[in-house]
């Protein structure tokens, strides 16, 4: 087994910078973004570090082979000169998903069914095995992605999405992914000494974001990747990315965040999902409406996804909402407000315009992140 390999983080669209700013701080370099995604090169070991600390990646894969394929012939062999018994065994399991657009080789059954079959007489031939090859071992998930005729075949080594960070026991009807929760606070100048508050809270997914930002509490530390029991992938490689996690993470950093939302129910689903991140009362929940809210110290930060009002019937009362926070937070110039909505009226309702707008998106809704930055910030 090499000792590089190519990691592929995928983003959602608008947060790309993000995923690579977070692959440099580890340490990597040769990073490459691309639209949906970072490529990088790094040793093994960075499988591990890499899912544990990526806040918004949606996920790790392991680039197997790139290359131009405008025939299934060209494809089957192709796959089959890549070296796969580097990273599955005899006795790997491998099912192939896959996605083809804007190309010759456009139906994605097909194309699964020839790279799962190239694959199968790689390893057949590599471990001389005659009969079939029994799959009871690990699990790789391989993905074959044509794009205008380039073919990415890459194993993915997260397993669940990287939003699933292992906290979440309850939820409302839209939640924010949690990648998106954490590049909203990235964009930021936010520091843990600072007040930081979410007055449209839900489920709590922002407010618990910055908590673990705060503490630098590594997202991934809750939960299990796929590629933990691939065997070229150390059991110490995995153990060092876990003690590097806890050696890193900062439990004694004092937090000042609040969360607060209308309803009770939601700030009840906001508790316990802090408690199952291992947060007990670092965050404080308030059951409120957003014109109660007046801060009671300078230099703090709004972060907030509110209700965009697209339902019908929803619209005036979400906009009443938008009024009522601008009017509040005229009185405190020092505090920086930053609201992710599709309603393009936000400004003129919020009575100010931001200071700087990024287009992000929400799931598939497309909205605008609105910055408004405190007087306080250079």
């Amino acid at each position: 087994m090499t000792q590089k390999v190519t990691l592929i983080a995928t983003a959602a669209m608008g947060i790309e910078a993000f995923v690579a700013r977070e692959v440099k701080a580890l340490g990597y370099e040769n990073v490459q973004t691309e639209n949906g995604r970072v490529v990088f090169e790094a040793p093994v070991s960075a499988i591990p570090r890499a899912n544990l600390w990526l806040r918004t990646a949606d996920r790790v894969k392991l680039l197997v082979g790139r290359f131009k394929a405008y025939s299934f012939d060209e494809l089957f062999e192709q796959t089959k000169a890549l070296p796969w018994e580097e990273f599955i065994t005899e006795e790997g399991e491998f099912p192939v998903v896959g996605k083809s657009v804007k190309s010759k080789l456009y139906s994605v059954p097909d194309c699964q069914s020839i790279v799962k079959k190239a694959v199968v007489e790689r390893l057949k031939k590599k471990y001389g095995v005659a009969s079939i090859l029994k799959e009871t071992g690990a699990f790789h998930r391989i993905e074959v992605a044509i794009h205008k005729d380039e073919v990415l075949l890459t194993m993915d080594t997260s397993g669940s999405g990287l939003h699933k960070r292992g906290y979440r026991v309850g939820q409302g009807e839209a939640p924010l992914k949690e990648t998106l929760a954490a590049a909203l606070i990235q964009t930021t100048n936010w520091s843990p000494d600072q007040p930081f508050v979410d007055p449209f809270c839900g489920s709590g997914t922002i407010a618990i974001e910055a908590a673990l930002i705060g503490q630098n509490i590594a997202p991934g530390f809750n939960r299990e990747f796929s590629s933990e029991n691939w065997h070229f992938i150390s059991s110490s490689n995995w153990e060092r990315a876990f003690e590097e996690a806890e050696d890193h993470a900062n439990y004694d950093q004092p937090l000042d965040i609040t969360g607060s939302d209308i309803s009770h129910d939601m700030i009840q689903i906001a508790k316990s999902n802090a408690m199952e991140a291992g947060l007990g009362d670092l965050i404080q929940w308030k059951q409120m409406q957003v014109k109660d809210f007046h801060p009671k110290k300078d230099n703090g930060y709004l972060v907030a996804n509110p209700p965009y009002g697209e339902r019908m019937g929803d619209k005036p009362e979400v906009e009443e909402m938008y009024r009522d926070l601008g009017v509040i937070m005229r009185d405190y110039p020092s505090w920086s407000v930053y609201i992710l909505t599709s309603n393009e009226s936000f400004e003129s309702l919020y009575g100010k315009e931001a200071t700087k707008k990024r287009k992000l998106f929400n799931g598939f809704i497309k909205t605008d992140y609105y910055q408004y930055f405190g007087k306080h910030v250079k």
